[in-house]
């Protein structure tokens, strides 16, 4: 092809790609906000038409009553080559199925035992605002606005936003409707004056777990929401199908909110236990019938057939872990979609083959086989998932199954993927005679292989191992009153040290209140909530002038000219503006004369530099993959992205590799980032 055609078949394809998902997510809006339950929301905009009431357990003041709910997070043995992403389900319901777990945690050797690791909590404040609060995240805000709420770009607390609009607290409809959020508020609690605080908590799981954290407690905050305004039967204990149906579609509803859009499987920790999650195709009368083949939310069914042993020796065999690694699963189920799409032949396959996996996934959970299931994990990972996406899968994880293999033998049965891609949450599965060494084992063998790898991936955490049970409530709530009307530590230690700081008189009597209990009821966090009020100074902070002089001086900084340089940029000489054509610039198309094609008659000319050692090859390797990696610090040049004839290999590699075919010198050019990594 020409330049020109090429260019404009690329142009062709990029809009064919976005017209392809455009449509697929335009089917998955009309679902949501089609489905039974969520249309409400989008026709609410007056204070006139606002329905939901506080259940009046909640509204007994001295103090006010703290709904309570704890969630667990999901594993999934197989989601069936990420057959669960909206696009694909709804496209191809008769593929799509997962057999997911809902599963309690705890860091070994941390914990004292395992608990749901997603909790939140609701309540009436004395102020008329509504409080938002993340205990993970140390962020916490007012909201005294409907703008506000609708903002989620303002603050890091969009997740909790996403879950006051989905649950109907403050439906879609009020945006722009001018209504003031007292009004709506004091409707809501049936009094003046008060406001509504809602507190999300995450316990010992980073970002990227693939556990679907953030999922389960978008899940989990919508149904504390909704049990609070009567939306659901149950205050408190778990709920019943129907509402947790009801649950599943609102956090699919605050997903897109928000601007995500995953899978339907990761609000799985709504349901107890193990169960097998299928699309169902759409039928009459289903608000997706004539848009999509198949429906928004799928059936979830509890697969009650495997035994009590079975789940047991699971829980027996099978060590749980966090590689330490947070990576963006987005471009994984993007890929995948794409591919989908393109119906190519290596893709269709291997979602055949994983569809046939997960028959006998459950067949072998059903004999309660764990060594049988171990080795259909391995061979998923192995086969489809690799064959659909590589990327799923990566060195880091590679080498710890290797060191597995070898250290336990045949011990070791097979590895099991968590979610989109390795690296993050993963298990192994031992034989559970030789589990006790394994457990003592991984924190060793995660350590020691993230300390070599740990210039070439992007390790956001310390490597852990979790201790966990199979959840069998899936989520729960509890009514805390009178002196027991408290919310967890961790809250205390984030807000009472603002608290202390001000006059008691500027606290209301509420507050002054809750406070006093705190006192009494964890004495124990004394020592805790003094650092958080005085932090200790760093023991290196007098050392830290002296190591940055001495590492810009290794590297040649030039005090004068940066001094220049920022003067100029404060003057305004240099900046954005300055960094832009004239607005009468003329930008034309290439032309053909504009493009050397080199010819038959010119190679001789370049195999003869070649050969007389006349041309060097130059790898410019100073980045740290910054942009690819959302932040982390990695030698973009170390990463070993792709695997070719059974072994990773890094960019530098695939460099030096073409540098000794050409056989001419190779010359690295580092930064003092990258250096001492490479060299």
């Amino acid at each position: 092809l020409k330049p020109v055609e090429l260019a404009e078949e690329c142009a062709l394809a990029i809009a064919y790609r976005g017209l392809a998902f455009q449509t697929l997510a335009d089917q998955v809006r009309q679902s949501v906000r089609r489905f039974p339950g969520n249309q409400w929301m989008f026709r609410t905009g007056h204070l006139a038409d606002y329905p939901l009431r506080l259940r009046s357990e909640l509204c007994t003041s001295g103090p006010f009553p703290v709904l309570h709910e704890t969630t667990p997070v999901r594993m999934d043995l197989s989601h069936s080559a990420w057959s669960d992403i909206f696009f694909l389900a709804m496209d191809y319901p008769e593929g799509a199925r997962v057999i997911n777990i809902s599963v309690d945690l705890a860091v070994r050797g941390t914990d004292a035992a395992t608990r749901p690791p997603v909790e939140a909590f609701l309540r009436v404040i004395d102020e008329p605002v509504l409080r938002l609060v993340s205990v993970d995240l140390g962020a916490a805000v007012d909201v005294s606005s409907i703008e506000e709420v609708f903002d989620f770009a303002r603050d890091y607390l969009g997740l909790l936003k996403a879950a006051v609009i989905a649950s109907g607290l403050i439906p879609a409809g009020l945006e722009g409707s001018g209504q003031k959020l007292a009004d709506v508020l004091a409707r809501l609690i049936g009094r003046d004056g008060c406001g509504i605080e809602l507190v999300s908590q995450v316990n010992d799981i980073p970002k990227g777990s693939r556990f679907a954290v953030s999922t389960n407690l978008l899940a989990c905050l919508i149904s504390l929401c909704m049990r609070a305004t009567g939306q659901i039967r149950t205050l408190t204990g778990p709920l019943e199908e129907d509402d947790r149906r009801q649950v599943a579609a609102r956090a699919i509803l605050g997903e897109w909110l928000g601007g995500s859009g995953g899978g339907w499987q990761d609000s799985g920790g709504v349901w107890p236990g193990i169960k097998l999650i299928a699309a169902e195709e759409a039928g009459a009368g289903d608000p997706e019938y004539g848009i999509s083949r198949g429906r928004l939310l799928p059936r979830h069914r509890l697969l009650d057939e495997v035994p009590a042993a079975a789940r047991r020796r699971l829980e027996e065999s099978l060590v749980l872990v966090h590689g330490g690694m947070s990576q963006d699963v987005g471009p994984i189920l993007e890929m995948c979609t794409e591919r989908y799409l393109l119906r190519s032949g290596k893709e269709w396959q291997g979602r055949q083959e994983a569809i046939r996996l997960l028959d006998e996934l459950q067949a072998a959970l059903r004999e309660g086989d764990v060594q049988r299931l171990a080795a259909l994990t391995q061979a998923n990972y192995d086969g489809p998932i690799q064959s659909i996406i590589p990327w799923a899968g990566n060195a880091y994880t590679e080498a710890l199954i290797a060191q597995c293999r070898s250290q336990f033998g045949a011990g070791f049965w097979g590895f099991w993927m968590l979610g989109g891609m390795s690296g993050g949450g993963m298990g192994f599965v031992f034989d559970p005679a030789v589990r006790p060494a394994a457990l003592d084992a991984m924190p060793r063998i995660l350590s020691e292989t993230k300390r070599a790898m740990e210039s070439s991936f992007p390790f956001a955490v310390e490597p852990v191992v979790y201790d966990f049970t199979i959840n069998e409530n899936g989520t729960m709530a509890e009514l805390r009153q009178g002196l027991d009307a408290l919310l967890s530590a961790p809250y205390y230690l984030l807000r009472a040290p603002g608290d202390l700081r001000r006059e008691a008189r500027l606290l209301t009597a509420e507050r002054r209140s809750e406070l006093t209990r705190f006192a009494q009821r964890y004495g124990n966090q004394t020592e805790a909530l003094f650092e958080r009020m005085i932090p200790k100074e760093a023991e290196s902070a007098g050392s830290a002038g002296t190591e940055l002089a001495e590492l810009l001086a290794a590297n040649g900084f030039d005090q004068a000219a940066h001094e220049q340089l920022r003067a100029d940029y404060r003057a305004g000489r240099v900046g954005l503006a300055q960094n832009r054509l004239p607005a009468n610039t003329m930008i034309e198309d290439v032309r053909a004369e504009h493009v050397a094609v080199v010819t038959d008659a010119e190679a001789p000319v370049g195999a003869a530099a070649l050969r007389d050692g006349r041309l060097a090859m130059v790898t410019m390797a100073g980045g740290v993959g910054s942009r690819w990696t959302k932040g982390a610090g990695v030698v973009k040049a170390l990463h070993p992205f792709h695997r070719i004839g059974g072994r990773y290999w890094s960019f530098l590699d695939i460099q030096r590799e073409k540098a000794r075919r050409a056989g001419v010198p190779h010359v690295v050019t580092t930064s003092y980032l990258t250096y001492g990594p490479i060299a």
